[in-house]
Parts: structure tokens; sequence; C-alpha cells
């Protein structure tokens, strides 16, 4: 009985799924288990004397973990969905919280609650929860959305944004902005309220960077180094824009590469690097395209979609995971000054992968098919 109930379980399930955004997803975090294997060996055996596999063997148990969950998430029934998600997004904000006051500082930074068995970074948590509570904000009404809520949104923004300063973070306050930015953008906002929200963000930034100096004091050296390289020490940009270019298109093959033993986090902030210095700039190339695939059949679906709720939410899913892939990879190509962004998907570490797999769930419980009476 319970065998025929998985069964026909599963086979709804890959029925109404979008199986083109699911199997690119999988593949993402198969090509995750990969490269982190590829990355993180020599890492573990030479420079910390752990077992070779120490990092992968936790990567991997998180990469199916995560799997696992985004499943989960996928098959929720939508009504039970929103009625779980403000709560969860209350608790990963409480979570967000207690790092100011019980976090782990990391290379001057507090941005981990520290676990029986792992470090958690409660923002990744925070993120595609985010996005799902400004979009119910700004579709409460079906036919056009008030200034009351553009402002209430504004408010739910600030909060996070706060708490990041403080850690400090600014690589995820920016993504936060920006991806807000665009919800509000798509929910159809006049451009007076844009003008006086982006003037109210702007100059609350500016305020707090002013007013504590000496704590923000890193962000303007990173962008008089950005802009002036001659005034500081670039070791980690030049050393990732260097791994691109000795890689050039086809790479120098699996482990032999050197970003990944040069420069500290080169498994997590600089992934995109060492995977282009190993496998070639043509490797990263598709990678970019997958998630430009996914992105695409995201908007397609939300364009279809009338429900303003999902489509809302799905656009701004879809902004945060191009936002996030794209800042990645700008600062690994100089483009951008450091922020220490991970790759969605691909990048070493158990908090960024169950963030993508949170993310990923929501967006595909929300372009799954739907039917009057679903079966699950």
């Amino acid at each position: 009985m319970l065998k025929d109930f998985f069964r026909n379980y599963l086979k709804n399930y890959w029925k109404n799924i979008d199986k083109a955004i699911f199997l690119n997803f999988l593949l993402l975090f198969t090509l995750g288990i990969f490269f982190s294997f590829a990355s993180t060996s020599t890492l573990a055996g030479e420079r910390l004397n752990k077992d070779y596999y120490f990092f992968f063997s936790k990567h991997f148990i998180f990469a199916v973990s995560a799997i696992f969950l985004m499943i989960l998430i996928s098959s929720i029934q939508l009504d039970f969905f929103k009625k779980i998600f403000i709560p969860i997004f209350i608790v990963s904000m409480l979570s967000l919280i207690l790092v100011s006051f019980y976090g782990v500082e990391v290379k001057g930074s507090k941005r981990w609650l520290d676990l029986l068995f792992f470090r958690f970074q409660p923002v990744e948590f925070v993120k595609p929860f985010f996005i799902v509570i400004i979009a119910k904000i700004l579709s409460k009404d079906p036919l056009h959305t008030s200034g009351a809520s553009y402002f209430f949104s504004f408010l739910i923004l600030t909060l996070p944004c706060i708490i990041l300063l403080n850690q400090p973070d600014v690589g995820q306050t920016v993504l936060l902005i920006l991806s807000w930015s665009a919800v509000i953008f798509v929910s159809g906002i006049k451009l007076i309220y844009i003008l006086t929200l982006f003037g109210t963000c702007i100059g609350s930034i500016a305020a707090l960077l002013l007013t504590f100096p000496d704590k923000f004091s890193y962000i303007f050296r990173r962008f008089e180094i950005f802009f002036d390289p001659t005034k500081g020490d670039r070791f980690q940009s030049n050393n990732a824009l260097d791994a691109i270019r000795e890689g050039g298109l086809i790479g120098q093959g699996m482990g032999e590469g050197t970003l990944k033993v040069r420069v500290p986090e080169a498994h997590t902030d600089y992934i995109i690097s060492v995977i282009a210095e190993e496998f070639g700039s043509i490797i990263s190339i598709l990678l970019i395209c997958i998630f430009l695939y996914i992105s695409f059949r995201i908007i397609k679906f939300a364009l279809s979609e009338d429900e303003k709720f999902i489509k809302i939410s799905l656009s701004g899913l879809a902004t945060l995971l191009i936002f996030q892939t794209f800042i990645h990879i700008g600062v690994n190509t100089s483009l951008l000054p450091t922020t220490g962004m991970t790759l969605p998907f691909l990048s070493y570490g158990g908090s960024s992968m169950i963030g993508s797999s949170i993310l990923a769930g929501i967006i595909l419980n929300f372009t799954r098919k739907r039917y009057s009476n679903e079966d699950y």
C-alpha cells in the first residue's frame, strides 16, 4: 500500500513539475559536487593536513540533502505554502538577528551562527523568502499596487539591510536591494515612487557610511583600490583573473590549476575562476548559459501566469538567481569590487547549498502545473 502511494506520488510529481527547470537545477547540483572534488582535494590534503576527501564528503552530504529539500519544497501544495512562508521568514529573520549577538566572527565579519554540526549563514535562508514576502505585499490588490504597499515593502527591506551592514556584509545588502528593486519594477510601480524609494534608499546608506566611517572604511578602501589598483593590493582579484586567462578555452586539466591553493576561500568566492583555469572558459560559458536558460524558463512561465503573486515572485526569484550569479562572475573577472559572493549551486558551503535548494524548490513549486484537485 505504502509502495503504491510513493509510486503515485512520484508519478504525479514528475507529471506536473517543469522538467526542463528541474533537470537543469539537478545538473547544477551534480556539477557542484564534481567541481567541489576538483577544487578542494588538494587544499585539504596538502595545505590543511586533512583527508583528501574531507571537504568533498561534506559538500556531497550537503548537496544530496539540498536536492531532497528542493524536491520537498517543490511538492508542497501552493495553498499550504502560502500559509507557512511568513512564519518561516520570521524565523529566518530572527536567526539573522541572533548573528549580531551570538554570531561567529571570521576575518572581521560576524555572519555565521555556530550549530553543533556546522556553521550556517542565516542570510542564505532569508533571501528567497524575502522575495516571496515582498511579492505577497505588492500583490495584495490584484489590480493596482498602492503607494502604502511599496512603502511597507521598503520597511521590510530596511531591517535585513541594517543587520547585514552591521555584520558587515555589503555584498548581500546590495543583492537584496537589487532584487527588491527588480520586484517593485515588475509590479508596475510609478516613476515618482521609484525616485522616492531610490532616493530614500541611497540617502539611508550614505548616512550610515558617513555616520560610522570607521566601521565601513574597508568599503571605501575596496572601491579606491578597484578604481586605482596602484593604491592597494588586489591579490585575490588579480590571481582570479590570471587563472581565467591561463585556463584559456579548454583549461589546464583537472587538478592542474593553482588558484585553489594560492587564494584563500577560492572554492567558495572564486569557484568560477577555479573552473575556468582547470576546465576552460568554454565550460564557464556553458555554466552561464544554464543559469540564463533557467531564468528564461522562469520568466516565460511568469509572463503566462495570471496570479499576480506568482508572477511577481517568479520574476524576483529569477532576478535573485541572476544577480547573485553575475555579481560572483563580476568579482572574479575584476569588473566589480570584492564582495565574497558565492555562486549558487556550485560554490562550496552548506549554507550556500541549502539556500540554493530553497530558491530552486520555490521556483519549481510556483512553475508546477496546477489543477483544481491536485493529487498531492
